[in-house]
C-alpha cells in the first residue's frame, strides 16, 4: 500500500506542472476570447491521444494475448524449456495483468507521440481544394498540402504497430513454447507459424500501400543534378513503373507468405524465400534501374532530359511564394554622372532616410527614456505618417527594461505591481538629422513624454509640427514584456502603479483599468498561479484583493502564435498609433512543406542577415516549400486585444485553419480599419524569402536556369563585409521608376554571384487598397553595395576624418547603405555615426556618404552632399563606358548590359556605340540560349567594339583625357 501511494505521489508530481499549465491556459484563453482555439486543441489532442494509443496498444495486446490463447499444453523436455519455466511460474498467474500493463505502456507513449500530430489531422479533416494541380498526376495541390501528410502519418502508425505486435507475438510463443530452439520436432508450431506469417504479411501488404504513397512522394523530391525539386525524368521514367511493380511484388509476396507457408509447404522456408525476393525486386527495380537510367541517359545531357521538369519547378515555386504577379523592369542606369535634377527630385531624395532603426536605438535611450528602467529595445521600426504630407518616422515605446535593474529596491512588489508598463509611443522623422547628430522627436502624442532636445547652438530638437496623438500611452504588452505584472485596486484606492514623470518634476501613478489580464481575486487562482510561476508571494503578499489580474503573454509575437498556433509570425513586429492607441502590428504566415515542385526552404537559414538576433526574433528551423501572408495581426498595447485579420489573395491553407477553429478566428480583410490599413507594410521575412529565391527565380526560362549564368545573391552587408552578413532589407519612402508617387517600399540590393556588381534592385509595397506588389529592376554591371562602401571609404577625405575619429575615443558606425534610383541612375547613401567609448555615449548621426556613378560626396548633410554631388557632376559630364568583364556578363533579357556610351557626332563613334549595342545584344541571346561558343564570340565583339570606342572618343577630342570607367570591382 505504501510502495502504491508512493508512485502515485511520483506520478501526481510529474503531472502536476501539465495539469497547472492546461488549467491556466484555459483561464487565458478566455480572458484573450478565443476559448475555442483552446477547446479544439485539447480535444484534438485528447482523441488523438486516446484513438493512436487504443489502436497501437490494442493490437500489441491482441497479439500477445493470441500468442498465449495459442501456446501448447505439452512441450518437449529440454534445457532451454526448463530455463523458461522459471519466467513462465512468475508471469502465467498474473498474465492478463501484465499483458495489460505491457500494452498500456505501449498505448501511452503511442498516444503521447499521436498527440504531437493534432495539426495534421486538423489540416486533414478541414482541408479543402487549391484549383491548381499538379503537373504529373493531375491532382488537386490540396492533397498533398492536407490529405498526403495525415496518410504518411497513419502508415507510419501502421509499421509501428505491427513491428511491435511482431515483436510480442515473438516473445510470447518463444516464452510459451510456441517457437523452440532446441529439441526435437517443429520448432513452431502450427499456430504459432499462422501468427507470424499473418503479421509479417500484413506488413508486406502495408509496404505495398507505401509504394503507391511514394509514388505521389516523388513530387516532392530533390533532383540533385540541376538543383530544383519535384520529380525528375529518372523519377517519371524509372521510378514511378517501378514502385507500381514493387507494389504488385509486395502483394505477390504478402499472399504467398499466407498461402505457401501455411497451406503447402507449412514451414518458414517460403517466407524467407519471399522476403528475400522482395528486397532483391527493390534493389534492382527501385536502385539498379534508376540508378542506370540516371547514369547512362540523364547525366550525359541533363538540359535535355530535365528541362520539362525544370520548367514545372519554376513555375510551381513562383506560385507557391507568390512571386507570380511579379513585375520585371530593365532600369538601363545610364546616367553615371550626377546630374542637377538631383536637386529637384521630389519622389526620393527629400525622403531619403539617415535615421537607421538598428543603430539609433541607444539614442532613444539615452535621450527619451526619462526614467533609468525604460528602455527601447536593441531596434527601433520603420513606419510612415501622413500630416501635412506622408513622411516615414522611426518609432519606438517606452517599455519596461527588467534587467536594468538589481539589488534589494528591485524586489518582487516593485517588480511585478509598481513597474508594471512602459509609457509611451517616441517618433523621430527619418530624414531629418542635423541637431548635431541628434533625432527631432516628434511632441504632441497624449500625456507627451518626450524630452526636450536642444542641440549646441541652441536649437530646438523637438518636431513640432508632426502629431500624431494616441489617447492611451500605457504600455502593458511589448516586445520586452517577459515577466508577468499583477495590477487590479479597489475603486477608489490609491494608484500604485508607476506611469512615468508628472511634468512637474515628479511621478505619477495610474491604477490598471484595461480588460487584460486574468482574474486572480480568489484565493483558488492564486494557488493554481502561484504553482505556475513558482511563486509564494501569490499567497502571502498583502498587495493581492478581489479585484487583482494578473497580467502574462505580454510579448505581441507570442501572444499572436498563441494564439494562432498554426501561424509563422514575422521576427519584426512594430508599433503604431491607429485610431489614438498604439497597437502592434504583425504579419501572420501559412506554411506548407508539401507543394509539388516548389522549392524547399530553410526558413531560418533565408531570413537571417545582421540584424536577427538584434531585436529581430530568429525563425524556426523548419523547411517549407509555400508560404503566404495571410494574415494581418494587431495587439493592443494597452489591454493586449488580439484581432487576426484576412489579408492578400485567398489562401486554402488559412481557409482550412479557420474553419478548423469554428470559422470565426480570422476575421474578412474587408473588416480591416483604414486607419490601420495606412500603416501595413510589406513583411520583412516574407521579402527575405522572397529575394533568396528570385536570386535564381527570376530566370523563368528552363535553359537560362540550367546554365545559371544570370543568377544573383543578396549584397553582404556592406557595414559588416568581413562577417559575410546578408545586407538586411530597408525601408524606405521613395519614388521608383514605375511608380507615379512617393511609396513606402522594402528594399534590397542584388549583385552577382562571387562577384560584387549591382545586379538588381528587388522592391516591394502596397497600394493605397492593400494590395501587396513585387518589382525587380534589373540592372546593368554598376558598383554594388560593398565597392560603393569601399570607394566612400577610400576617399580622401573621408579617410582623414575616419583616422581623426578613431584616435579620439570615439567608434564609426555604418547606417544602412541605401540603393537608390533617382534620376536615371544609381544613388548610394550612407549617413555615418560617431559614438564616443566613453560608458553611457550613444551614437550621433554626423556625417553622410553618396555616391552617383563613380563620384563621391562626403558632407555634413544630406543637402550638402547632394549639391557636392551635383558641383562634380558639372565638373565632369563625360563618361567612358566600363571595360567588359568577362566574369560578369550582363543580366539577361538586359538589351543593353552596359550604359550605352554619350555620343559626340562623331560618325566613328556612333559606329562604335552601334557595335557596343548589337555585341551586348548578342551576348544576351547567347546567354539564354546556353550557346556558349556564341557566347564567347560576343564577349570578344564587346571588347573590341569599346575599345574602337575609345580610340574614336581619343580621335573626337585629342585634347580631353578620357574619364575614368565606372568602377567595376
Amino acid at each position: 500500500m505504501f510502495l502504491a501511494i508512493a508512485v502515485g505521489l511520483v506520478i501526481f508530481l510529474v503531472m502536476l506542472g501539465s495539469i497547472v499549465d492546461v488549467l491556466t491556459d484555459r483561464l487565458w484563453f478566455k480572458e484573450v476570447h478565443y476559448s475555442q482555439v483552446f477547446t479544439t486543441m485539447m480535444w484534438t489532442r485528447v482523441v488523438m491521444f486516446l484513438v493512436v494509443g487504443a489502436l497501437m496498444g490494442g493490437v500489441v495486446a491482441g497479439s500477445m494475448f493470441l500468442a498465449y490463447s495459442t501456446r501448447p499444453m505439452l512441450r518437449p523436455r529440454s534445457a532451454e524449456q526448463q530455463a523458461l519455466e522459471r519466467y513462465r511460474m512468475v508471469l502465467q498467474p498474473h498474465i492478463g495483468r501484465w499483458i495489460v500493463v505491457i500494452s498500456a505502456l505501449v498505448g501511452l507513449f503511442a498516444g503521447i507521440s499521436g498527440q504531437g500530430h493534432w495539426q495534421t489531422w486538423l489540416l486533414y479533416a478541414n482541408g479543402g481544394s487549391f484549383g491548381v494541380k499538379d503537373p504529373e498526376f493531375h491532382t488537386d495541390i490540396g492533397w498533398y498540402v492536407f490529405d498526403y501528410p495525415f496518410w504518411r502519418y497513419l502508415v507510419s502508425v501502421g509499421f509501428t504497430t505491427l513491428f511491435l505486435a511482431l515483436l510480442a507475438a515473438l516473445a510470447m510463443h518463444y516464452l510459451f513454447g510456441g517457437i523452440r530452439l532446441q529439441g526435437e520436432g517443429e520448432r513452431m508450431t502450427t499456430a504459432a507459424r499462422i501468427h507470424i506469417t499473418s503479421l509479417v504479411a500484413a506488413f508486406v501488404l502495408l509496404k505495398a500501400g507505401a509504394y503507391l504513397l511514394d509514388r505521389r512522394a516523388l513530387v516532392l523530391d530533390h533532383i540533385t543534378t540541376v538543383d530544383i525539386w519535384g520529380a525528375g525524368y529518372t523519377d517519371v521514367k524509372a521510378l514511378l513503373p517501378a514502385k507500381l511493380i514493387l507494389a504488385w511484388i509486395s502483394v505477390i509476396v504478402a499472399v504467398a507468405i499466407l498461402v505457401f507457408s501455411n497451406a503447402f509447404i507449412r514451414n518458414l522456408v517460403w517466407p524467407g524465400m519471399a522476403l528475400g525476393l522482395l528486397a532483391l525486386s527493390a534493389v534492382a527495380i527501385g536502385g539498379i534501374y534508376p540508378f542506370a537510367v540516371q547514369q547512362f541517359s540523364v547525366k550525359p545531357s541533363p538540359l535535355q532530359k530535365e528541362s520539362l521538369y525544370i520548367q514545372r519547378s519554376i513555375d510551381a515555386t513562383r506560385a507557391a511564394f507568390g512571386l507570380t504577379g511579379l513585375t520585371e523592369t530593365q532600369y538601363p542606369a545610364n546616367s553615371l554622372v550626377p546630374p542637377p535634377a538631383l536637386a529637384t527630385d521630389t519622389g526620393t531624395v527629400p525622403n531619403i532616410r539617415l535615421l537607421d532603426p538598428a543603430v539609433v536605438a541607444d539614442t532613444y535611450t539615452a535621450l527619451q527614456r526619462s526614467r533609468g528602467f525604460y528602455d527601447f529595445g536593441e531596434k527601433l521600426d520603420i513606419d510612415r505618417y501622413t500630416t501635412a504630407k506622408t513622411q516615414d518616422y522611426v518609432v519606438g515605446v517606452r517599455e519596461i527594461d527588467y534587467n536594468s535593474q538589481t539589488g534589494q529596491s528591485w524586489n518582487w512588489q516593485n517588480a511585478h505591481t509598481i513597474y508594471t508598463h512602459g509609457d509611451g509611443f517616441v517618433a523621430a522623422p527619418a530624414n531629418k538629422t542635423v541637431c548635431d547628430g541628434k533625432p527631432y522627436f516628434v511632441s504632441g502624442i497624449l500625456n507627451d513624454q518626450t524630452v526636450p532636445q536642444v542641440s549646441d547652438t541652441g536649437e530646438s530638437c523637438v518636431a513640432n509640427g508632426d502629431q500624431f496623438p494616441a489617447n492611451q500611452n500605457g504600455i502593458y504588452y511589448g516586445e520586452g514584456m517577459d515577466a508577468y505584472a499583477v495590477v487590479g485596486q479597489p475603486e477608489g484606492a490609491q494608484p500604485v502603479e508607476y506611469d512615468g514623470p508628472n511634468g512637474s518634476g515628479g511621478d505619477s501613478y495610474v491604477t490598471y483599468t484595461g480588460t487584460g489580464g486574468v482574474d486572480v481575486g480568489s484565493y483558488w487562482r492564486r494557488t493554481l498561479y502561484a504553482l505556475k510561476f513558482r511563486e509564494p508571494n501569490f499567497l502571502i503578499s498583502s498587495v493581492f484583493n478581489d479585484d487583482s489580474k494578473v497580467l502574462y503573454v505580454r510579448d505581441p509575437r507570442e501572444r499572436v502564435e498563441k494564439i494562432a498556433p498554426f501561424l509563422t509570425v514575422d521576427g519584426d513586429p512594430y508599433p503604431a498609433v491607429i485610431n489614438g492607441r498604439i497597437t502592434w502590428i504583425l504579419d501572420g504566415y501559412t506554411t506548407a512543406s508539401t507543394y509539388p515542385y516548389s522549392q524547399r526552404v530553410d526558413l531560418r537559414n533565408s531570413t537571417s542577415d545582421a540584424q536577427v538576433g538584434n531585436g529581430v526574433a530568429e525563425q524556426s528551423d523548419e523547411n517549407v516549400n509555400y508560404l503566404r501572408n495571410s494574415v494581418k495581426a494587431t495587439v493592443d498595447a494597452y489591454d493586449g486585444t488580439v484581432t487576426l485579420y484576412k489579408f492578400g489573395a485567398p489562401d486554402p491553407v488559412l481557409d482550412a485553419w479557420n474553419k478548423a477553429f469554428g470559422g470565426h478566428l480570422v476575421k474578412p480583410s474587408s473588416d480591416i480599419p483604414q486607419d490601420l490599413l495606412a500603416h501595413l507594410r510589406y513583411p520583412e521575412d516574407q521579402f527575405k524569402v522572397q529575394r533568396d529565391l528570385l536570386s535564381r527565380y527570376h530566370v523563368t526560362n528552363a535553359q537560362g536556369f540550367y546554365s545559371g549564368a544570370d543568377f544573383w545573391q543578396v549584397s553582404d552587408d556592406p557595414a559588416r563585409e568581413s562577417d559575410k552578413i546578408p545586407q538586411p532589407p530597408y525601408y524606405v519612402l521613395a519614388q521608383f521608376p514605375g511608380q507615379t508617387t512617393p511609396t513606402f517600399q522594402l528594399t534590397s540590393a542584388m549583385v552577382r554571384p562571387g562577384q560584387p556588381n549591382l545586379a538588381s534592385l528587388i522592391t516591394a509595397s502596397y497600394d493605397t487598397q492593400g494590395n501587396p506588389h513585387l518589382q525587380v529592376l534589373e540592372t546593368p554591371r554598376l558598383s554594388g553595395p560593398t565597392q560603393v562602401q569601399q570607394l566612400m571609404q577610400n576617399d580622401p577625405n573621408v579617410r582623414r576624418d575616419l583616422s581623426l575619429f578613431k584616435s579620439t575615443n570615439s567608434t564609426v558606425v555604418y547606417g544602412n547603405l541605401l540603393s537608390l534610383p533617382v534620376t536615371g541612375g544609381i544613388l548610394y547613401v550612407e549617413p555615418l555615426y560617431i559614438q564616443s567609448t566613453e560608458s553611457g555615449a550613444y551614437p550621433l548621426m554626423k556625417k553622410v556618404l553618396l555616391s552617383y556613378g563613380d563620384h563621391i560626396a562626403y558632407a555634413d548633410n544630406l543637402d550638402d552632399g547632394i549639391a557636392q554631388l551635383i558641383q562634380e557632376g558639372k565638373s565632369n559630364t563625360n563618361t567612358s563606358p566600363p571595360p567588359p568583364d568577362n566574369n560578369n556578363p550582363p543580366p539577361s533579357g538586359s538589351p543593353s548590359g552596359t550604359p550605352t556610351p554619350p555620343s559626340n557626332g562623331s560618325s566613328a563613334l556612333d559606329q562604335a556605340i552601334n557595335q557596343i549595342n548589337k555585341a551586348l545584344a548578342d551576348l544576351h541571346a547567347a546567354q539564354v540560349s546556353g550557346n556558349f561558343e556564341a557566347y564567347g564570340k560576343a564577349l570578344d565583339e564587346l571588347q573590341a567594339a569599346t575599345a574602337a570606342y575609345q580610340k574614336a572618343l581619343q580621335a573626337a577630342k585629342p585634347t580631353s583625357p578620357t574619364p575614368s570607367p565606372s568602377p567595376s570591382g
